[in-house]
């Protein structure tokens, strides 16, 4: 299905990009913005977002990685001196 009209991108698109990006770094965290560059395009209207994120969302390897998941905000960890 195409997600984006503007820059021709299709639901197989993105989710074999995540694959790819979770593969090469099981680490990362896989933003809408990363996945763009990975494809080499960029958000024209805008129009597409609330697609992209829901095709993004049902992809299993968007997962925040297990060692990062209790971070938390950077506020909570700063320490006062």
């Amino acid at each position: 299905m195409i997600i984006c009209h503007c820059q021709n991108i299709a639901s197989q698109d993105i989710n074999a990009t995540i694959d790819w990006m979770r593969a090469a770094d099981p680490e990362t965290i896989i933003t809408p913005g990363k996945v763009y560059h990975a494809l080499g395009k960029k958000p024209d209207c805008g129009g597409c977002l609330p697609l992209f994120l829901e095709t993004m969302r049902k992809n299993a390897n968007l997962e925040v990685p297990p060692d990062l998941r209790s971070l938390g905000p950077a506020s909570e960890q700063r320490t006062t001196l």
